[in-house]
């Protein structure tokens, strides 16, 4: 497959309802889309950057590396294999969600070149993704209540909770009691410190599937002091952005699940590799959201499907956080709380080139 071009579109796509973690609030959220064509056909991928809060990536600098050493490295070039990608653009250190956003329209494009629906040519086995929605701190406990109701009547199998300092242990114990049943799992985004060890204990008594990313990303060694201490398996997000990251974490035992985002990790081919490095030693894992279009939604879908992933992933329907999509047709949430993956070839749906001028920036 030769590379024939590539091209950056920065999206300003307004929030239904503002989003609150530990990080911030935002009302609008800031992505990069990367549309890569050989000619005869054009695939295009979300690069959902959430920096600097988040890492050290950001719409501009993603764009930059996009436009000016990812292009430059293989536009003109020939490119057999998803791997061909990965060591044409090993010069370049870090960036991988601006390396993602090229990967996985390669992705989309080898998958439609063969015929075969992105997820079924990656390896997925399930026609079926699981799927939770993640809700934001809210202003009160009666607004919480109600986005995690009507999270629940949507059909989501899961309700993930952000928390943060002043809006963790007290709230949650609320929200068990309402909800006795409902998987819930909770997301710090390193908001804490091993000093906050009574509360984290605290949370045993909840019967949480996990506490994602609770102290900072460079704590691995924490992570481990702090698992050994409670019994609420911790989950890995932004600690965990490379082979060589997740295998520290497994040496020192600092999680026993890791949230693979696509973007973080470098795209679909890295995320694979991780998702086999922690089954053989006895990790599970699921797909992570950025609050991501549909587009976006639809490579999360295909890994996914992976046999690896085995927890409810954070995949939401279209609209769940957007009055607009991206995508065509809109992906649909089943009542038992799943996805359907598509049939057709690559990603299986169409990109809505009207809304993205729309929202398109200089």
């Amino acid at each position: 497959m030769r590379i024939a071009s590539i091209k950056s579109y920065p999206l300003e796509l307004p929030l239904s309802r503002p989003f609150e973690t530990n990080f911030g609030r935002f009302e609008v959220r800031r992505v990069l889309l990367v549309a890569v064509s050989t000619g005869d056909a054009t695939a295009t991928a979300e690069c959902p950057v959430f920096g600097p809060q988040y890492s050290y990536e950001t719409v501009e600098t993603a764009r930059l590396i996009v436009d000016q050493h990812i292009g430059p490295a293989i536009v003109g070039e020939t490119l057999e294999k998803p791997e061909d990608f990965v060591e044409r653009v090993a010069f370049i250190r870090g960036h991988p969600f601006a390396k993602s956003a090229v990967e996985l329209a390669l992705w989309d494009l080898w998958a439609r070149g063969r015929g075969q629906p992105l997820w079924r040519f990656a390896g997925g086995e399930r026609e079926h993704v699981r799927c939770q929605i993640s809700i934001g701190v809210k202003a009160s406990i009666e607004e919480l209540l109600e986005a995690i109701e009507a999270g629940i009547e949507q059909g989501y199998g899961q309700i993930k909770l952000k928390i943060r300092r002043g809006w963790d242990a007290a709230v949650l114990e609320h929200v068990r009691n309402v909800y006795p049943d409902t998987p819930l799992m909770v997301d710090a985004n390193g908001g804490y410190t091993l000093q906050d060890l009574p509360m984290l204990k605290a949370l045993d008594r909840l019967n949480l599937e996990m506490i994602e990313q609770p102290l900072h990303p460079a704590d691995l060694r924490d992570h481990a002091l702090l698992q050994r201490e409670i019994a609420t398996p911790i989950c890995l997000d932004e600690s965990v952005d490379s082979i060589q990251s997740a295998q520290a974490a497994i040496a020192l035992g600092s999680c026993r699940i890791v949230n693979i985002k696509l973007a973080r990790v470098g795209g679909l081919g890295p995320a694979k590799q991780m998702a086999s490095l922690c089954r053989e030693n006895g990790l599970t894992v699921w797909c992570g959201g950025m609050i991501e279009t549909g587009l976006g939604a639809c490579y999360n879908l295909a890994a996914a499907s992976l046999p690896e992933f085995v927890h409810p992933n954070d995949i939401t329907q279209s609209y769940a956080y957007f009055d607009i999509e991206l995508v065509r047709p809109p992906i649909q949430l089943r009542r038992d709380g799943t996805i359907q993956l598509p049939e057709r070839p690559g990603i299986g749906r169409d990109v809505d080139w009207e809304m993205v001028q729309r929202f398109t920036t200089r």
